[in-house]
């Protein structure tokens, strides 16, 4: 497979697609190669079982057009318990996928595991351009060009933001692959992700447009300075 273009990373799946599916889908109709990587596979998600979002997420990724999705299967909810090993994982993927740009969640978060995974992909960003980093010998050290981080339940300002106006409705049915987690079914676990939250995230990114002359846009915070040549 050739290099990526960017790869995105959360804790669970349906992270990645709260937070960026329009830039993924608007990428990937570019022509441009994108990814997914789900530390976890979410066993422990009050609503599902990890066979049905696995299904899913399959849909998902139908809809996305991603060149490919990756799990590592880390412990749910234990994520910091394997901390090093993530680290070490994500090290190796970044190495062989070579992206040129990586997406994390943002650090601050209601969910500890979307924390949790902001802190890992940042030392891992940072520890695969390092030669001397322990990690899979075939994979040569890389560091991605961008880095930035990606909203799941803030609201937090955002530094610079992407244009999803014209495919925010297939960003809609994206989510709406992910069923067990956004609708209420028979014998459901009432959570905040069952009683309007897709509603709640088109909201925050029609503000975002809003803010910046657009009808829908993803925030973003940029994990480094943007350099511009000048002003003119």
């Amino acid at each position: 497979m050739p290099p990526l273009d960017i790869l995105a990373i959360g804790a669970h799946p349906d992270d990645v697609e709260i937070g960026a599916a329009g830039s993924l889908l608007k990428a990937a109709k570019q022509g441009k190669q994108t990814a997914i990587l789900d530390l976890t596979y979410a066993e422990l998600s009050s609503n599902g079982t990890v066979e049905r979002r696995q299904a899913e997420a399959a849909a998902a990724n139908s809809l996305l057009g991603l060149a490919a999705r990756y799990n590592f299967g880390l412990p749910d909810r234990g994520l910091e318990a394997v901390r090093t090993e993530a680290i070490k994982q994500v090290v190796d993927l970044i190495r062989q996928a070579r992206p040129r740009i990586v997406l994390a969640p943002y650090w601050q978060d209601r969910h500890p595991d979307h924390e949790s995974v902001s802190r890992i992909v940042k030392e891992a960003v940072f520890s695969a351009g390092i030669g001397k980093f322990a990690g899979n010998a075939d994979y040569p050290p890389y560091r991605p060009q961008q880095f930035y981080y990606y909203f799941i339940n803030s609201t937090a300002a955002p530094q610079f933001v992407v244009d999803v106006s014209d495919v925010y409705q297939e960003k809609i049915a994206v989510l709406q692959c992910y069923r067990s987690q956004f609708e209420t079914e028979e014998n459901s676990v009432p959570t905040p992700l069952n009683n309007g939250y897709i509603e709640l995230v088109e909201y925050r990114e029609r503000l975002f447009g809003q803010q910046t002359g657009l009808t829908h846009a993803e925030g973003y915070i940029s994990a480094a300075p943007f350099v511009i040549s000048s002003f003119a």
